[in-house]
């Protein structure tokens, strides 16, 4: 079945790594190397069954390939997964074994931070293998990345702005974010800067009570946010929150936010586009992180990173005008343009291939 699978969503490559002795049983992923070698996050989640852990590895690291492709980077799409409960379950010997396979893939597979996961994690990890990016600032890295996704994401919200009203005044009109995690809070902040009207909601109370009292957001219920008769509905959250439950109630006219997976599935997709409703999609508009951390490759400058951000206008503007011309839904105008450019890149076969990565200005130790 296993095989099967891969042959649907294409994959080159899966590695189970474990480690009795560390407690590690963690799935890495390599979707496609065609652009370059393969970058994604490392999630840790206590997944119920391995089985739903490899669908969400194999899930995600497609995503990837397509977002990294959108973004214009010169990096394939790869993901990974570790079995287990962040709050419970983290160790040194853990995190440092998982870095040990990651090294012998010879960087085929660039690892980050993602869900369950932070730059402390990522220290350990550094220590066994340099392909990893998103490492602290004191070893060259660009650390947190979740400003510069909540600032890529505001860049996608002009463009959809600009596409559904004809202007790109983020002030003017009114959100509804959903999700005040790291890069939901730094949103309603960009948002507020620019004297929005915010309406917010998330599990975490005390997450709410800050966007209230330090951005003057208006608190909503969790299941209120999809009847808030606002301009944007911004998913910055889980993925699958646009669905046939909630579409109906949806009053927003553009949906963008920096959640992963935001449509449920492709007929809610179709269904979306039908009402007339402006999807900015979601792995175009939350490339501002990876594109970050990419940097790292060939030496991270912040400057160069801020300036990249704003390509993710220019790539939103390119998936609508695509949508337009062939009369498709912007989510498949996203996995068009994206899979344009891996075969075009794929036809150029250039004699000598890419050098792995040299991650000028990086230091390591405790070797």
């Amino acid at each position: 079945m296993i095989f099967e699978t891969l042959d649907t969503f294409g994959h080159e490559q899966v590695v189970f790594c474990h480690n009795k002795d560390a407690g590690l049983k963690a799935i890495i992923a390599i979707h496609n190397t065609v652009l370059g070698p393969a970058l994604g996050g490392l999630r840790m989640w206590p997944y119920k069954t391995e089985q739903d852990a490899l669908n969400d590895v194999l899930r995600l690291s497609r995503g990837m390939t397509y977002k990294n492709a959108v973004a214009g980077l010169n990096i394939g799409g790869g993901k990974a997964v570790i079995i287990g409960d962040p709050s419970a379950d983290k160790s040194e010997a853990l995190f440092r074994a998982f870095g040990k396979f990651v090294d012998s893939l010879g960087g085929r597979y660039i690892t980050a931070e993602d869900v369950g996961i932070d730059v402390n994690d990522m220290e350990y990890v550094y220590r066994e293998t340099e392909y990893v990016t998103g490492v602290h600032q004191v070893h060259g890295g660009s650390g947190d990345p979740s400003p510069f996704t909540a600032y890529g994401t505001l860049q996608g919200l002009m463009a959809a702005l600009n596409k559904r009203f004809g202007d790109e005044e983020v002030g003017k009109y009114s959100y509804a974010v959903q999700g005040l995690g790291h890069v939901g809070m730094e949103f309603v902040k960009l948002l507020k800067e620019r004297g929005a009207k915010i309406f917010v909601t998330d599990i975490n109370k005390g997450l709410v009570d800050k966007a209230v009292s330090e951005y003057g957001a208006e608190a909503v219920g969790l299941d209120e946010i999809y009847d808030v008769n606002a301009d944007v509905y911004s998913p910055c959250a889980l993925g699958g929150t646009v669905n046939e439950q909630t579409l109906p109630r949806l009053k927003a006219k553009i949906i963008c936010g920096a959640a992963n997976n935001q449509l449920a599935n492709n007929a809610i997709g179709d269904e979306v586009a039908k009402r007339g409703i402006l999807y900015a999609p979601d792995y175009a508009v939350n490339a501002g992180g990876v594109m970050n951390v990419a940097l790292e490759l060939d030496g991270y400058n912040r400057e160069r990173a801020m300036r990249m951000m704003r390509t993710i206008y220019h790539n939103l503007g390119r998936i609508f005008e695509i949508a337009e011309r062939d009369s498709i839904p912007t989510y498949t105008a996203a996995d068009r343009l994206a899979e344009e450019r891996i075969t075009a890149i794929g036809k150029l076969k250039l004699p000598l291939g890419r050098s792995n990565p040299s991650f000028r200005g990086r230091i390591r130790s405790g070797h």
